[in-house]
């Protein structure tokens, strides 16, 4: 899928999607619409257009198909400039679950689902959602612990469950559900429409706008689906489900560097006009260490992006190095807005500025794809069986 541009061309196009973010999207930004979904979804939907217009389409999607065609490299510094909006990845199609969704399914689709579900899902005109999570005592991060259940039926499947925190669920047409069958967990399709898919609730949350359809509460009472329902093989949900995660969190921590970015650029301003003890923010040593070390993370984090990225463009497996860069990644940014908010004092906090809902949208990210914690754990006894070297 990799793209045929020079350097200069891709240099070209990058700076044709710098002006698009800061010049029309980022003017779009409205505090005051930022629980408005049907709102933010025609803000979305204009932009996407104008987009497309421009030739900013999807940046995985092959160039035949209507996208750019990048190299996960590329989309690096793609993902980073379209991150610095709250709209930008919505309406540059690289927004969460809907990319990794598709990621997924054009390895494991079949021609009928593809059809149905994949080709309408990378067009724009569907969105999905990932049906894992569940209550306790179901499955968080330990996948063990799944506890909805997909039985066989003399025409296909019924599956029973309840799931929550399903992000993008209140305006996905169909859902990826993650079940378990006779033969270990597996992955079905689930239109929303479909009878015993219940969406229970929009579970409210610390982040401010509601890009990404919400983070749904579905139960699914004897919903029944046909046999071509299953997507893959039965029983190999989890290897399924890693190759879809190692696509997500890259493209998480591409897209929330550019946020945190652009929060300290905001900080940075606010720092060398703001006057204080008789000087200016900017000249007092603890502001200059927080920019300081802001700019440091904001380096290490791009490079351990970059260098896992580079790897999954050459086929490597990244299981243990995506796990150290999504860790590292998701702590940086919050970091870095966190100084943001700190170095603007009530201003930062205020809405005056979009600083307080930066750090907002980047605090889950230590949680989704994966709490640290899990990471940590998964990182330290893959180094101590395999003996890897730090």
């Amino acid at each position: 899928m990799s793209t045929t541009k020079s350097s200069a061309e891709f240099a070209a196009l990058i700076n044709k999607l710098s002006a698009f973010v800061e010049n029309e999207v980022i003017p779009t930004e409205d505090l005051r619409i930022s629980h408005d979904a049907h709102a933010i979804e025609e803000s979305i939907q204009t932009l996407r257009q104008r987009a497309v217009a421009q030739g900013l389409g999807n940046p995985r999607r092959p160039v035949s198909e209507g996208g750019l065609g990048l190299s996960w490299e590329e989309c690096c510094s793609y993902l980073e400039q379209a991150g610095r909006s709250f709209l930008g990845p919505g309406a540059l199609q690289c927004a969460a679950p809907g990319q990794p969704d598709i990621a997924a399914l054009d390895k494991l689709a079949n021609d009928s689902q593809r059809k149905r579900y994949l080709e309408p899902l990378m067009r724009g005109e569907k969105y999905s959602c990932f049906a894992m999570t569940e209550p306790a005592p179901g499955v968080g991060s330990d996948p063990r612990m799944l506890m909805t259940q997909a039985n066989r039926s003399a025409d296909g499947w019924v599956i029973d469950g309840h799931k929550w925190f399903i992000s993008g669920a209140m305006r996905a047409d169909f859902a990826i559900v993650v079940a378990r069958t006779e033969a270990g967990v597996s992955w079905f399709l689930v239109d929303r429409e479909n009878p015993g898919f219940e969406l229970v609730r929009d579970i409210p949350t610390m982040e401010p706008f509601e890009t990404a359809g919400g983070h749904g509460e579905i139960r699914l009472n004897a919903c029944k689906v046909g046999e071509d329902a299953l997507i893959g093989e039965e029983g190999k949900g989890l290897a399924y489900a890693q190759i879809r995660l190692e696509g997500a969190r890259l493209f998480h921590c591409m897209r929330f560097i550019g946020l945190a970015s652009r929060a300290m650029a905001m900080a940075q301003d606010y720092a060398g006009r703001r006057e204080s003890q008789g000087v200016r923010l900017a000249e007092h040593q603890m502001v200059q260490a927080m920019v300081a070390d802001a700019h440091i993370d904001l380096y290490a984090a791009r490079l351990m992006t970059l260098d896992v990225a580079r790897k999954l463009d050459a086929g490597e497996s990244i299981r243990h190095h995506s796990s150290m860069a999504k860790v590292f990644v998701s702590e940086a940014v919050n970091r870095v807005a966190d100084s943001a908010v700190q170095i603007c004092g009530a201003l930062g906090i205020s809405e005056d500025l979009p600083l307080s809902m930066i750090l907002r949208m980047l605090r889950p990210f230590r949680i989704y794809d994966g709490a640290s914690e899990v990471h940590r754990s998964a990182i330290a006894k893959r180094a101590l069986s395999k003996g890897l070297t730090a």
